[in-house]
């Protein structure tokens, strides 16, 4: 799998929000605190000084490009790593593009811009369905995919597994996106959040489970 080009495209984009951040800091008076969490409410709940708020976003990006820059060279089954490549992208790219829009929001009161929470949830929701949408094409991985006993011994698993997990992720980032276009009550929009994130993490699992179960008991 070639990671230099995404790679190199991660660390200009890294670079140049941290050129933002430090042009934002710079127009803003110094003890300048800018919001960093917000609650569900869309109310802010953790404050930050302004250039490590406006700084962290382009540091997770790096990170995270260097991260995945480093899992094909760190695969094991390199032999099934190209299978999985789709999978790998598409968390790489939906991740820069939503630390792109954190540092935006971060950034917003102090350019006099009015971002909601809004928007966060539906990049999330955009982030589930670009995994979704890839990861039924991938094959088994010790560092890509749903990773279990059951799915990593069995390749028919793996695939039955990943099919179901691709379903689910894109109906939550589809009501990620839902919920974010609609005016809800805070505690109903946590339950947009909270809902599809357990019901992607658990399901998948114990289908993978089942599917073994099923198949020993015979």
């Amino acid at each position: 799998m070639k990671v230099r080009g995404l790679l190199i495209v991660n660390l200009l984009l890294a670079a140049a929000m941290a050129g933002f951040g430090w042009w934002v800091a710079a127009r803003l008076a110094p003890g300048t605190m800018l919001a960093v969490h917000w609650n569900a409410s869309g109310e802010v709940d953790r404050f930050q000084p302004a250039l490590p708020a406006l700084l962290w976003p382009a540091g997770v990006s790096a990170l995270v490009g260097l991260i995945m820059a480093a899992i094909p060279r760190l695969e094991p089954l390199q032999e099934r790593l190209e299978a999985s490549a789709p999978v790998l992208r598409a968390t790489w790219i939906g991740i820069m593009g939503l630390m792109v829009y954190v540092q935006i929001m971060i950034a917003a009161p102090a350019l006099g811009w009015n971002l909601g929470i809004d928007l966060l949830l539906a990049g999330m929701g955009v982030l589930f369905l670009m995994i979704g949408n890839a990861l039924p094409k991938s094959r088994p991985s010790f560092f890509v995919g749903i990773r279990t006993p059951w799915t990593l011994t069995d390749t028919d698993n793996w695939i039955a597994t990943h099919r179901l997990g691709g379903k689910l992720m894109m109906a939550a980032g589809a009501a990620m996106v839902i919920a974010a276009l609609m005016p809800l009550a805070p505690e109903w929009r946590l339950w947009a959040i909270i809902a599809p994130v357990l019901a992607v993490s658990v399901v998948p699992v114990a289908y993978s489970w089942w599917l073994w179960r099923s198949r020993t008991v015979r």
